[in-house]
């Protein structure tokens, strides 16, 4: 029995020798009290030097890999490895937890990092990513993530001196961060020519954006802002590992083994070199120095700390000294002293002074050591090596005895007799030699018997005898020195063992768990004075036993602190210690033993608290000790609440099986029936396995739960009231403490607590996502703030939560054993307890995590069940009843006394204001006073002492009673048999409410005439319910065995109960007495039916497939029905009485004529005109519409037609109530659903005269009734469920513009590909031709001439250094909506292209840009709180959402100072297109593009997101919040308009219903606006209306317009609602109207823009002015009195615009695009001049040189000439049919060169007039031609080809030039080309897919402009031969920069944009002189 109990005494960690220098840097500071803080394996360390003393910190799991200290100097932040690793953040002085960090990172945490002021924490994980990840970590709360890069990071730092921003650096990448919102945005550090690409290794941040950072090869690099601007060379000659900032300066530290110190600008102070001095050795390495004053603390990578005091630098101090590298495995404990000898692979053998915590001596080997002994009289020592051969020493000086080399393979373990005679050495190749000590270490015997390597020896005490283990498990004995083996029984059992080490034998059994066969346990010793056993395993565990430990799974202690494998343990000679050493963290951990006499003592040292239970006495024959659990425990253990189909899972079934079902739905499918009922009444309450779930609230009426349903009762009118909020089974619930609020936690594959107010029945808020499966205990804080729930999770999950936010705090594992009860401390909010199976846990919060510490029972009591538990009068004083009846008293976390309370388990306890009240098992309510020391008085629940206004009757006298509440002067008891009593204070008892007891309900009959109803149950009683007002019990019987079905006979005086072991009973009913009975069946009887009219036959149905007819009069059985292949289900008479209709189990629908039970075939279509009496049948084509889409995991249990045969009502297995017209023919017909019952339904039943409903919950074993509203009733409340499996078939309606938004496929840049179908070679990956003569350098040859003719020849040539956007033409309207607003009191308006935010003042034309977003824009809106003035959001597309740079984000910016607030990385995979500010301005709504269409609700300043939830699985277009809600908004979309509320952090939301209005169908919706009282008004495709009031449609304003609403506006000054859509103008009609607030009247304003149809895509009202943005890219100004347009921006409708050209002499240029316009634009005036409509798609464009005409080409083949000043036509002509690619005047005006997608160029000689016929052309071009350009002298003429090659030609015979050396000699009027050795270097590196497109040399020739398909313009030099040149890059244009050009001076660029139809002018900055 001894080894069942853990051992009583205890070990207490003393030292540890070591720290962890390897694969490690930055883990060693100096406290602010002049500790020094580092960590070994998995324990921080905290070393005070002054007094010699350690302490330690051991909340890690295990192995610490990153430090970092709080700026104060007392916190510390450690991170760990491991699967599920986590950062603790701890004081250094108290060693307590302060916060735990975790759920975040995977595999590690590599570096950590506080900022300036130690708010928040930096962490990079050790993932394939490496996450970097910021916390704000006093609340646990992670505030940003994202991927930190591709390799390894080494060191981040946050920059101290500018907020926000940090560096992180590591293999070949520094990069620069910074964070804004919740997004950190990084930069990568540019090394430009200064300094080579290398790896980072460590870095420090200094002012003036300066950081210095240590290279791998020994250089210190500077960086000012992302740039390297200087190195400082060799400052150490290897890598630079640790580097570290003081006030002082900087101190670094390198593998070269030197500490340089520099000063604050980083220049030399002095050098110390560790290697020279006293200490040093070859090869020194330092990971981590600290400088702080005048010492400095260095630690190396071999594990030892170095102090050294400035002014002494040459005399370091050792302070600690450990293993190096490699696996530490030998042991070995001085016979007489306090020693301790360690050998490892690191070749050292060591020795330890266990008093003076200090290394003695230190002695290098050749080999490494496995292991060590001492001999008996201490003088020699031996070492075991790895090479097969063992060394001698003399323990005195450490000098050499003898060396041995017998073996080849490792020595694993060897052992001095105990007489000291001999050694026994054991090798890994199984055998063990005897050598003899006195003959110098002579062999004198071997030992062969094993098959496996040794692992273990021990000697017997007289040296006789030795036994070993082996690697395969086995134990030997042999006899000595022999080596005989050794197999009698009774001689092995006659041996004295001198020592105990093996790890095999009946001594220690116990050490292996039960059902465990392997070796993990490596070393164990015995101790057989204190009968005490210390194991050591591969889990980094150290474990205490009692010895002997015989039965396997014996109780231990274990402690944690070794990271991997503990490779050996042994005790000190004298007892007082245990050394264990660890594999790889090669440290030696030294804990002192305290015996069971002092343990009385060192109860002041209370059990370390660690994450990791360290005195565990947990072990696997948990149960072998425990009396037997009580019954009704145990049943309740036993419960799973597993669901096979959670109602979470149901959508995605849909949705599968709609794929399959495709094909059924094509039929026009019923609708719904008109009627619709109402939940009224449930007779029922869970107490069979929940307690304390019963309350007064506020107002005294009383809260509890049954099946799915929170329920308000009203005792005084006897009336419930429902929270309807739970889709499944509630387990638990919490009232707040001023009696308001209710918590509910649910049954769920991710379950949800929900938060509601009792008064409202409204929820709060919904708490979800850190359960699984359910929520067993819910408990509110003192203070009602917080929310404290437990899972049904295998750990048992504790929670803890900010309700109203809805955020998790802090989450722990509970518990691998059920919790049943969670309470919050009401003095400390911090604090809680739970209590549950052999568990009583004290918990307090830190950070992230709760830290939670076992209650310690002492000799007091045993390891009891717990069932519940409360807080007494302090804090310190908690209280808890136990399954065996006693009530124990705890104080802080030890168990002060036990009192006996009831009989059997004390199930709820109450804490009042002056003592307790209890209640148990025994049906006793006991009062105690405040100390448990009386019991004050006992309340017997007795059936004598019911009140007589009780509604119904006690079952049984001491009901088991599992609540207890008090209040109002009653005391409120929950009983195990459902029932909710009143007990008065004088003595008498009323009964509430009552439902069935434990087991299923199926049995349910209504009365023929009465309103009552009868139920049977698995629980054996058959009983009488009254539906009328007075909703009670009448009365109940019990029955000898349970039953599933009933039915009152047609005149009601008769009542026919069928029970479970096949007979049925007939009963009186009103006495519910006996008539008669029978007994022919064996199974179950399933249903039981009398024939209609005189009730003359009765109908048995029974499981074993029969139905017996009796005759009712003679009591005898006339028939039999057979034929039925499966179990009958339901049964039907006819009206006549003479046919039965059946169901079976196996779906069979059968006919019995009655009363002999022939079996009858009646055709389908006859069974509908057949009159039934009754309908139950779930079966036959009058039903098929009931069966589920997800008809595979779900049956139809039940069905009842109303007796007006119209509505069918039924039951599943779900827990649907659901409501169907009959008949309901076609697959899948529309019902109205209803969830209350949490499983199964099992039975529903209309009443006789239709007014109810009543449906049977099977498993919740409640009655609910429900009234039946008819459709005229209905109008005044508001609807309910409309739910239909499948969406409907419907089409929403058509417009080309809808759809082509909706499919619209938005590419991010990164990913974009070229526009141009290009093929070959990539110039920059040519080879390049030799020249055949390239000629030597001669002075006398003339010098090259100028590539380009410049057009400047008298200024000096300033080069260009920086292009600013200055305008931009082009509004994005085509795909996106409301997104032009009006701001600064209408002055200014803002509106997006591309990728850029505009601001455009309406009066001057003049405009500033936002320029921040890395991708297009798809969402604008403008916060309208006057506190956030002007505030705008641009949400913009983006790649996956894995809160890279490239994910898709929301930014919010100031519209004047365009600074970003926030920005805000979504979980919106693709892009955001949709945003709203809500009222106040605070929360930001944001949509998704993905295919669930995510809504996610923001707290932006913070960058915080509150709520996320998938929208809906079509487009959503538009989201917004009401504007006088910060919780409500309606999104809108494809078939789609849903109301939504944001509860704490859950979004609920109710689809729109149609019902109401005849013919209503969900169409498609476009847009929506508010109007006051919760009205909601959206447009729609057809150009209707909607009108809405809460969620159901009331009104639609019809064809409000002709065409499709696209934008609506509410204005929030005066109500009036703008609407704006498509159509075509008219006399009455317009595209844009006003309306008043609830749209009824309107004005219409026309566009006069000369459109053949206006589309509107946003509206927006100002000051008497309505601002309109359309498809055609023109934002307008309408004027609301006169109606007077204004148009205020223009731009290209559709593009790409292709043709751009600048006007030789003046600001001005000419675009062409697809839209088949060519628009002149004026750069000076800011707007457009002109366009003409030529009718095509326009491809380029040109000038003359005079600009005087202006060339345009077609995409058919034709081009155009105009002259200027007319705009008349001077010629066209058509000679090719594909596409004109560029067209060009020659420089001298003579011909005109149009070159094509046909691979040609033709010449037109102009001088010939304009008939314009082709004089010649240019054979043999390649492929498609891209750009020409003429020479100077307008004889030659370069083309750019689709097979990146340039190719020139003469002018204008068309002769192909090959001559390399007279194509160098060419001065060039203009370069427009993109191929050439001259431009080279404008081709990337990253153009895989992508290309350069346009290019433009400025007309000075020496600047050069590019445009690419990713959309950058990006500036060079001219020439730029070499690859790679280096540029400028600008951003703000789409993919696809089509084409860009220099205006007249190089004064502007201008660009043109692919797919975003925009024309940006950058302003040219050229250099000064």
């Amino acid at each position: 029995m001894a080894a069942r109990s853990a051992p009583s005494c205890h070990l207490r960690l003393e030292w540890v020798y070591g720290y962890r220098g390897h694969q490690c840097r930055n883990n060693l500071y100096y406290t602010a009290a002049k500790e020094i803080v580092y960590f070994v394996a998995g324990v921080g360390v905290v070393y005070s030097p002054r007094e010699h003393r350690q302490k330690f910190y051991r909340g890690h799991s295990d192995d610490i890999i990153s430090l970092a200290l709080h700026p104060e100097r007392v916190l510390v932040a450690t991170g760990q490895v491991g699967k599920e690793p986590y950062i603790c953040v701890w004081d250094s002085y108290t060693v307590q937890t302060v916060s735990v960090l975790k759920d975040v990172h995977t595999h590690g945490i590599a570096c950590l990092a506080f900022d300036l002021d130690g708010q928040r924490l930096v962490s990079v994980g050790l993932d394939s990513k490496n996450a970097v990840c910021v916390w704000d970590w006093k609340r646990g709360r992670m505030l940003s993530m994202a991927p930190g890069h591709t390799d390894r990071i080494f060191d981040i730092s946050w920059d101290l001196y500018q907020p926000n921003k940090l560096v992180s650096c590591g293999v070949k990448h520094i990069k620069f961060w910074s964070l804004c919102g919740n997004a950190l945005t990084p930069k990568r550090g540019v090394f430009g020519k200064t300094g080579d690409l290398q790896t980072i290794l460590c870095l420090a941040c200094a002012r003036d954006e300066l950081t210095y950072s240590g290279a791998l090869n020994g250089d210190i690099y500077v960086w000012k802002g992302i740039n390297l601007i200087r190195t400082i060379q060799g400052a150490h000659t290897a890598g630079i590992f640790s580097m570290n900032a003081c006030e002082e300066g900087f101190a670094t530290g390198g593998r070269d083994g030197c500490i340089r110190l520099w000063d604050l600008t980083f220049k030399p102070i002095t050098v110390i070199d560790l290697r020279e001095t006293d200490q040093g050795y070859k090869g020194l390495s330092v990971r981590s120095v600290c400088w702080r004053g005048d010492h400095i603390l260095v630690g190396t990578q071999d594990s030892e700390i170095f102090e050294i005091v400035v002014h002494e630098r040459n005399k370091p101090f050792l302070i600690m000294q450990g293993h190096c590298e490699g696996e530490l495995w030998a042991l070995a404990v001085h016979p007489t002293k306090p020693l301790a000898v360690t050998g490892s692979d690191d070749r050292s053998v060591r020795i330890w002074s266990l008093v003076d915590h200090a290394l003695i001596a230190r002695c290098n080997m050749e080999e490494p050591i496995r292991c060590a002994a001492v001999n008996v009289d201490g003088i020699h020592l031996a070492l075991g090596m790895k090479d097969g051969s063992f060394t001698v020493l003399r323990v005195r000086d450490m000098t050499e005895v003898v060396h041995i080399k017998d073996r080849k393979e490792a020595i694993h373990e060897l052992k001095y007799s105990p007489d000291g005679t001999y050694l026994a050495v054991g090798c890994n190749d199984s055998s063990v030699d005897i050598y003899g000590v006195a003959q110098r270490y002579k062999k004198v015997g071997e030992c062969a018997g094993s098959l496996s390597f040794i692992t273990h020896l021990d000697w017997s005490s007289d040296s006789r005898y030795l036994q070993t283990n082996d690697g395969s498990g086995g134990r030997l004995l042999y006899r000595m020195p022999g080596g005989k083996e050794v197999t009698s029984k009774e001689e092995i059992k006659a041996v004295h063992w001198a020592s105990w080490t093996c790890v095999s034998g009946l001594e220690v059994n116990g050490i292996w768990p039960k059902y465990s066969d392997t070796n993990d346990i490596n070393s164990v010793d015995g101790n057989y004075v204190g009968q005490v056993l210390v194991t050591a395993d591969d889990y980094g565990v150290v474990k205490l036993f009692r010895y002997p430990c015989l039965r396997k799974g014996a109780k231990f202690r274990k402690y944690i602190g070794h990271s991997a494998h503990v490779t050996n343990v042994r005790w000190s000679h004298d007892y007082q210690w245990v050394i264990s050493i660890g594999g790889a963290d090669h440290s030696v951990f030294q804990w002192k033993f305290i015996p069971e006499r002092k343990l009385k003592d060192a109860l002041h040292i209370a059990p370390q608290e660690s994450l990791a239970e360290s005195n565990s006495d947990e072990s696997d024959s948990d149960l072998s000790d425990v009396p037997e659990l009580d019954s009704e425990i145990e049943q309740e253990t036993q419960l799973t609440y597993h669901r096979q189909v959670y109602k979470e899972d149901l959508p995605q079934l849909k949705e599968q099986c709609k794929e399959k079902q495709k094909s059924a739905t094509s039929k026009r499918r019923e609708r719904a029936p008109g009627n619709s009922i109402r939940l009224h009444f449930i007779h029922g309450y869970r107490g069979y396995d929940c307690r304390s779930n019963l309350f007064y609230t506020q107002i005294g009426e009383i809260v509890y739960h049954v099946a799915a349903v929170g329920v308000i009762y009203n005792r005084q009118q006897n009336t419930q009231r429902f929270y309807l909020g739970h889709d499944d089974d509630i387990l638990c619930l919490a009232i707040h403490p001023l009696k308001d609020y209710v918590a509910t936690g649910q049954v769920g594959r991710d379950p949800s607590i929900h938060v509601w107010d009792t008064e409202t029945v409204k929820p709060l808020s919904i708490l979800k996502g850190y359960h699984q499966y359910g929520v067993c205990a819910v408990d509110f804080s003192a203070d009602g703030k917080r929310l404290a729930s437990v899972g049904i999770d295998d750990s048992h999950t504790i929670v803890l939560w900010d309700w109203k936010k809805g955020e998790k705090l802090s989450v722990a594992r509970g518990s691998k054993d059920k919790i049943f009860v969670v309470k919050m401390n009401p003095y400390v909010p911090d604090k809680l307890i739970t209590a549950g199976i052999k568990h009583m846990k004290f918990w307090r919060r830190a950070g992230g995590g709760l830290i939670g510490r076992k209650g310690y029972i002492g000799t007091l009591g045993k390891n009891d069940t717990m069932m519940c538990a409360v807080y007494g009068w302090t804090e310190e004083m908690a209280f808890s009843g136990t399954s065996t009846g006693d009530v124990c008293i705890w104080r802080d976390i030890f168990l002060v006394k036990t009192v006996k309370a009831h009989d059997g388990p004390v199930f709820s306890m109450h804490a009042l204001e002056k003592g307790f009240v209890t209640g148990g098992k025994d049906g006793v309510v006991a009062l105690w006073d405040d100390s448990f020391e009386r019991c004050l008085k006992t309340y017997a629940i007795k059936r004598a002492d019911l009140a007589p206004g009780s509604k119904g009757l006690l079952l049984e006298d001491n009901p088991s009673i599992r609540a207890i509440s008090l209040g109002h002067g009653h005391i409120l008891v929950g009983t195990k048999n459902g029932e909710i009593l009143e007990v008065d204070k004088s003595g008498p008892i009323t009964l509430l409410v009552q439902g069935h007891m434990e087991g299923e309900v199926w049995g349910l009959a209504t009365h023929p005439y009465l309103p009552i109803c009868a139920t049977v149950s698995d629980d054996k009683t058959l009983r009488i319910w009254d539906l009328s007002p007075s909703h009670c019990m009448l009365a109940v019987r019990k029955l000898k065995k349970g039953g599933r079905c009933c039915c009152f006979s047609p005149d009601g005086k008769a009542l026919a109960v069928g029970l479970n072991d096949g007979s049925f009973l007939m009963a009186n009913a009103d006495t519910l007495e006996d008539l008669v009975s029978f007994h022919h069946r064996k199974d179950i009887i399933s249903d039981i039916q009398f024939s209609p009219g005189s009730g003359k036959y009765l109908a048995v149905a029974s499981h074993d497939n029969f139905i017996d007819i009796y005759n009712v009069v003679s009591s005898k059985r006339v028939g039999i029905c057979k034929g039925a292949t499966s179990y009958i289900t339901h049964i039907d008479w006819d009206t006549r009485g003479k046919l039965l209709q059946v169901n079976t189990g196996a779906k069979e629908q059968l006919f019995f004529e009655a009363p002999r039970g022939k079996k009858q075939t009646i055709p389908s279509v006859e069974v509908e005109k057949i009159s039934w009496a009754s309908w139950t049948s779930v079966l036959g084509l009058c039903c098929e519409g009931i069966w589920p889409i997800i008809g595979e995991v779900t049956d139809v249990t039940a069905s009842c037609l109303t007796s007006d045969k119209m509505v069918l009502a039924t039951g599943d297995d779900l827990g649907f109530v659901k409501l169907f017209r009959y008949p309901a023919k076609g697959k899948f017909a529309k019902f109205k659903k209803y969830v209350a019952h949490s499983t199964h339904v099992t039975n529903v039943r209309w009443t006789y005269d239709d007014s109810m409903l009543v449906t049977l919950g099977g498993a919740d074993m409640s009655l609910m009734v429900w009234t039946n509203e008819m459709e005229s009733y209905r109008e005044k409340k508001s609807c309910d469920s409309e739910e239909s499996d499948i969406d409907s078939e419907e089409d929403g309606g058509y417009d080309s513009d809808v759809t082509r938004e909706n499919e619209i496929s938005y590419t991010i840049r990164a990913l974009s590909t070229n526009i141009r179908p290009m093929l070959g070679v990539k110039p920059h990956l040519q080879q390049k031709e030799p020249s055949v003569d390239e000629r030597p350098p001669v002075s006398r040859a003339p010098p090259q001439p100028e590539k380009l003719q410049s057009n400047n020849v008298g200024k000096k040539k300033r080069p260009i250094e920086d292009l600013v956007l200055e305008l931009a033409f082009g509004y994005r309207g085509r795909d996106c909506r409301n997104n032009v607003h009006y701001l600064n009191d209408g002055d200014d308006i803002i509106y997006h292209t591309a990728s850029v935010g505009i601001l455009h003042n309406v009066a001057t034309g003049t405009q500033s840009f936002y320029q921040e977003h890395n991708d297009d824009i798809l969402c604008l809106t403008v916060n309208q709180h006057p506190k956030f003035i002007n505030i705008v959001a641009t949400g913009q597309v983006g790649d996956s959402a894995d809160m890279s740079a490239t994910a898709p984000s929301v930014h919010i910016w100031d519209a004047v100072n365009k600074q970003t607030l926030s920005i805000l990385r979504c979980s919106h995979s693709k892009g955001v297109c949709s945003v709203s500010f809500s009222a106040t301005g605070k929360l930001l709504l944001s949509v998704g593009l993905d295919p669930e269409h995510t809504i996610t609700i923001w707290r932006w300043q913070e960058g915080a997101r509150i709520a996320c939830r998938a929208g809906h699985n079509q487009r959503i277009f538009v989201a917004e919040f009401r504007p006088d809600s910060d919780t409500q908004f309606v999104s809108v979309g494809i078939k789609h308009v849903k109301f939504w509320t944001l509860a704490g952090r859950a979004l609920l939301s109710k689809k729109g219903l149609l019902s109401t209005l005849e013919d209503a169908r969900m169409q498609t919706m476009l847009a929506v606006a508010f109007g006051a009282n919760n009205l909601t008004f959206t447009g729609t495709i057809s150009g209707d209306v909607c009108v809405w009031k809460d969620h159901i449609l009331c009104r639609v304003v019809a064809r409000a317009h002709n065409g499709p609403v696209f934008a609506m506006y509410t204005t929030l000054r005066d109500g009036l609602i703008v609407t704006g859509g498509k159509e075509r103008p008219s006399k009455e009609g317009g595209a844009v109207k006003l309306w008043d607030q609830e749209l009824r009247r309107c004005r219409a304003f026309r566009l006069e823009t000369g459109q053949v149809t206006d589309c509107v895509r946003s509206v927006c009202r100002g000051k008497g002015k309505i601002l309109v943005g359309t498809r055609n890219a023109e934002i307008i100004e309408v004027g609301e009195k006169n109606a007077a347009c204004n148009i205020l921006v223009n731009g290209h409708v559709d593009g790409p615009i292709w043709g751009l050209a600048t006007h030789p002499s003046r600001d001005f240029f000419l675009s062409a695009a697809e839209d088949g316009t060519v628009r002149l634009w004026d750069i000076a005036d800011k707007k457009m001049l002109n366009k003409v409509n030529l009718g095509h798609a326009v491809r380029t464009v040109c000038y003359s040189p005079e600009g005087d005409m202006v060339a345009i080409g077609m995409k058919n083949g034709e081009f155009i000439i105009l002259l200027v000043s007319s705009l008349k036509i001077w010629g066209k002509k058509r000679d090719r049919r594909c596409a004109i690619h560029d067209i060009r005047f020659s420089p001298d005006s003579r011909y005109l060169a149009v070159g094509s997608s046909e691979n040609s160029v033709d010449f037109y000689d102009l001088t010939l007039g304009p008939t314009l016929n082709r004089i010649s052309y240019c054979k043999d071009i390649p492929s498609f031609v891209i750009q020409m350009d003429f020479s100077a002298d307008s004889r030659h003429l370069q083309v750019s080809s689709g097979c990146y090659k340039r190719h020139v030609y003469e002018v204008p015979s068309g002769k192909h030039l090959v001559d390399h050396a007279a194509i160098d000699r060419i001065t060039w009027a203009t370069w427009t080309s993109i191929m050439g050795d001259e431009v080279m270097g404008i081709w990337s590196r990253h153009a895989e897919k992508a290309d350069v497109t346009c290019a433009c040399v400025s007309h000075s020739g020496i600047s050069l402009v590019t445009g690419d398909d990713f959309g950058m313009v990006k500036l060079y030099d001219f020439p730029c031969p070499e690859k790679f040149a280096k540029h400028k890059r600008f951003l703000g244009h789409s993919p696809h920069v089509t084409n860009i050009r220099f205006t007249s001076g190089d004064r502007h660029v201008v660009s043109a944009g692919g797919d975003d139809c925009s024309l940006f002018v950058w302003k040219c900055v050229h250099m000064p002189h």
